[in-house]
């Protein structure tokens, strides 16, 4: 069976993470998949390298309730989140998000509503090196504005 979260430095593998996902359930008709990469420039400034810590436990336990929360709210199959941690470069892969559904628009619907958590409330913290020095990233208003849509309460903690 495949493990719904993942959290961990190594790359991933699109196709095979999909083909995984896929292969769990034969009623699948959509499979909608979401890939973030690491950028070279935030807020006007160069950047150079992207750092991501989390808390181990924690933040697994965080994602695995926002997708019984997707599940429950879409009529999807399954769900499968990768997050990336440690020390990445521009263009590298930082999280992947892959929702299986009978039809697209649940899982379209189910990867956005994923990815608006993640954004926002996923227990990372994230460094960026710029050449102006080393700098934590917030998320952005217009993300918590993505999450409010689902009418979920913005935490802060």
């Amino acid at each position: 069976m495949v493990p719904r979260v993942s959290i961990q430095t190594e790359d991933f593998d699109l196709s095979a993470e999909i083909a995984d996902l896929r292969q769990s359930n034969q009623r699948v008709g959509a499979v909608c998949s979401f890939v973030g990469t690491v950028r070279d420039r935030n807020d006007g400034d160069q950047v150079a390298s992207l750092e991501l810590e989390h808390y181990p436990g924690m933040t697994e336990k965080a994602i695995e309730t926002m997708i019984d929360a997707a599940v429950s709210r879409f009529d999807i199959y399954g769900a499968r989140v990768i997050h990336r941690v440690g020390l990445l470069q521009p263009l590298d892969q930082i999280v992947l998000v892959v929702v299986t559904s009978a039809h697209r628009g649940e899982s379209f619907q189910a990867c956005e509503f994923l990815m608006d958590y993640l954004k926002t409330q996923a227990p990372f913290w994230k460094k960026e090196q710029t050449p102006s020095g080393a700098r934590w990233v917030d998320a952005r208003v217009s993300d918590d504005a993505a999450l409010a849509r689902w009418g979920l309460m913005i935490s802060n903690s």
